[in-house]
């Protein structure tokens, strides 16, 4: 199915007066990011009420700072998990279909220095296809040394005797998470950032909605709904204690988070529009080079973290272990001088009872879905690839917990999302008005279509994200709805205070510009 609309205005006045009203919704969902924006998408289309409530911005967590690979997960092949794989490599084909302006297919190139490497993988990656199937986007092939340098033109060539070629996909996952919001919203469920939910409503034992707090004005609502779903990512833990804590249970974390660092640096360092992965480097960890909105994104980490940070830091070992790797691959190594950006996110991967979660490697990179006693349905986990099917198995829950009725509603596999198109999108160009798909001409209608501020930003797409786009802040703009935080801090930096001046103009309302500027200034900062 298509979306075909003229864009709807996100007005914060009319979505709080909204949230006011006393309604029993059929679902409430906290978290907005992949996956609560996935399960409010869901469970509109099948014709249920829904609001959804996020106490920040839309994917302002984990979800705008993935390595922006939609792919089935060779590692977890190497794991034995053949399930998640299959459904993953599923899942990848219909984000590709509903999703065609925002990712993209995208060949990845494995080079090889010793005898066996090219055989071994190579035997891997045409399982991979195999279970791919008909989502197949591409033949595994072994490469010859010319043909990888062809591809690679600035692999290390010394030593190097060809390669293995792979297909998986890439995305912009803070615009999909956007679209999601959007596409919801459209399907009829009420979305609103910036509202936190600071506690539970029980009745009789079992959860019957929740108190939120609107963080620009301070003012409180209760919103009751039959079914409250926990989406907050590595945050699920806070209200499942909360919620043990009202009913007299005692509530053991189930979250271990783990971080990845993902360093930005110039297009100069792998001009091609192909991946570069090492499955096994030095300390056997895994290493990406992946060209992104005309910069290439190195990383990324897997490093045990016990504390929660909106905006952890990296720690020095790991832009370090970064660094160090990409020199061994490229004949150009980035310095730490050549870094645009770096930036963390967490991982909320769960963990058996019992666990001090020492180490990731035994951690669950499934979704993980539960129910409490009280009736609060906790879901976390899994990865942005599944987050669709992550949504119907919450779905599925919540009736089998007599939550909610059956319905069947609208399939969200067929669900193409606001902004998709028949024409594809180039996600290794740098970033502009390509990525707004169909919306493109609703952008070019707005004031200053004709003023670029800088970085493929336009005044006019400033006044889309604040009028449709359900942008407040600076960051917001900067961060998410663009992505020039995290392809050039600096840059960012420079434009922050036009992009403030318009968001004035359109809001009315602070748009927190120091704060943004400060966020630059830990996303330009290297630890020593």
């Amino acid at each position: 199915m298509m979306l075909d609309a003229a864009p709807a205005r996100t007005r914060r006045a009319s979505l709080m007066r909204r949230l006011a009203e006393p309604h029993v919704y059929d679902l409430a969902v906290i978290g907005g990011g992949a996956t609560g924006l996935g399960v409010a998408l869901d469970a509109a289309a099948r014709g249920f009420s829904v609001v959804l409530v996020e106490s920040h911005d839309f994917a302002k967590g984990t979800s705008s700072r993935s390595t922006k690979l939609v792919h089935g997960g060779v590692r977890y092949l190497a794991q034995g998990n053949v399930a998640l794989v299959r459904q993953a490599l599923h899942e990848r084909s219909t984000l590709l279909a509903n999703a065609p302006h925002l990712a993209q297919p995208l060949a990845f190139v494995m080079p090889s220095y010793k005898f066996w490497e090219s055989s071994f993988y190579g035997a891997g990656l045409r399982l991979y296809d195999a279970l791919a199937g008909r989502y197949r986007l591409g033949k595994t092939q072994r490469l010859s040394r010319a043909q990888a340098l062809e591809r690679l033109p600035t692999v290390q060539p010394q030593g190097l005797r060809g390669g293995v070629q792979y297909w998986d996909a890439q995305f912009d996952d803070a615009r999909l998470a956007l679209a999601l919001a959007r596409t919801a919203a459209r399907q009829g469920a009420l979305l609103v950032n910036y509202c936190a939910a600071t506690g539970l409503i029980h009745e009789d034992g079992k959860v019957a909605g929740l108190r939120v707090r609107d963080q620009e004005t301070s003012h409180v609502f209760e919103v009751r709904a039959r079914c409250v779903v926990n989406a907050t990512g590595v945050w699920v833990d806070q209200l499942r204690i909360l919620d043990g804590q009202a009913t007299g249970r005692d509530t053991k974390p189930m979250i271990a988070p783990s971080q990845g660092v993902h360093l930005v640096v110039d297009r100069e360092f792998l001009p091609t529009d192909h991946a570069m992965l090492i499955p096994r480097t030095a300390d056997g960890r895994v290493l990406f080079a992946v060209p992104w909105l005309g910069k290439i994104i190195l990383g990324t980490t897997d490093t045990p973290r016990h504390d929660l940070a909106r905006e952890p830091l990296p720690f020095k070992e790991e832009v370090d272990f970064i660094l160090r790797e990409s020199a061994r691959y490229l004949t150009r190594a980035p310095s730490a001088a050549d870094i645009k950006s770096v930036w963390v996110g967490l991982r909320p991967l769960v963990q058996p009872a019992d666990d001090d979660a020492a180490s990731t490697k035994a951690l669950s990179r499934e979704h993980t879905v539960l129910v409490s006693k009280s009736g609060l349905v906790t879901v976390t986990g899994g990865k942005w690839t599944t987050y669709r099917a992550m949504a119907e198995d919450v779905m599925r829950q919540c009736v089998a917990a007599e939550l909610l009725p059956a319905r069947t509603g609208m399939p969200t596999d067929h669900l193409r999302l606001v902004g998709a198109q028949d024409a594809g999108v180039n996600l290794g160009a740098p970033p502009g008005l390509q990525l707004y798909g169909s919306e493109a001409p609703d952008v070019q209608a707005l004031p200053g279509t004709n003023r670029l501020l800088g970085g493929g930003l336009s005044e006019a797409m400033v006044r889309f994200a604040a009028r449709y786009e359900y942008a407040r802040t600076v960051e917001d703009v900067l961060a998410r709805r663009c992505r020039l935080l995290f392809l050039d801090a600096a840059l960012a930096r420079s434009l922050a205070p036009q992009v403030a001046a318009l968001l004035q103009q359109e809001n009315g309302i602070d748009a927190q510009l120091p704060a943004f500027l400060a966020l630059c200034a830990q996303y330009q900062h290297i630890p020593v």
